[in-house]
């Protein structure tokens, strides 16, 4: 089994929590993730039965938080 664990700190943190808890609970194949938020920051922890499922895990959660994260920005940058 492999491990990993996406962590973001910062002002996007809660809306990153909020916006990858869902897809933490949506069925992925040979894939199990949990999103925790602690005030401070945001970890995504990742589990995956083989290094493919693994990469596609780790692709998807990379990219719902780099959308989070430039959505923040660009609202922020607006204000």
């Amino acid at each position: 089994m492999l491990r990993a664990v996406l962590r973001t700190d910062g002002p996007a943190a809660s809306a990153v929590a909020e916006s990858l808890a869902p897809e933490s609970g949506r069925e992925l194949p040979r894939t199990r993730a949990s999103v925790s938020y602690d005030g401070n920051a945001t970890a995504v922890s990742i589990e995956a039965d083989d290094a493919s499922a693994m990469r596609a895990a780790l692709n998807s959660f990379l990219e719902c938080v780099i959308v989070v994260q430039s959505v923040e920005h660009i609202a922020k940058v607006r204000q």
